[in-house]
């Protein structure tokens, strides 16, 4: 993604609000590092477009306090499928 970071960050914040779309996520989509992601996100579109920060601060502040459900999630998903695996399920 090879434009400004001022208009980046205004981009990654409009998906990250339109998606309720993790850092993570973000940064896969868009071909860029999740440190890239949370720099736009925070701190420069803080100062570019104060009210979408605003919108992004709060769907981040979400996705922070889910990690922990998600992270529970992935591991159980990835033990149900090596236990598939060892029974000639999968």
């Amino acid at each position: 993604m090879k434009t400004l970071p001022e208009k980046r960050a205004i981009i990654l914040g409009q998906y990250i609000i339109e998606n309720k779309a993790t850092v993570r996520s973000t940064a896969k989509k868009f071909g860029i590092s999740k440190s890239t992601v949370h720099k736009d996100v925070s701190e420069r579109l803080k100062t570019e477009n104060p009210p979408l920060y605003a919108q992004v601060k709060e769907i981040l502040e979400i996705n922070k306090q889910e990690r922990h459900i998600r992270g529970g999630l992935a591991t159980k998903k990835k033990y149900i499928e090596i236990a598939s695996k060892k029974q000639g399920y999968f």
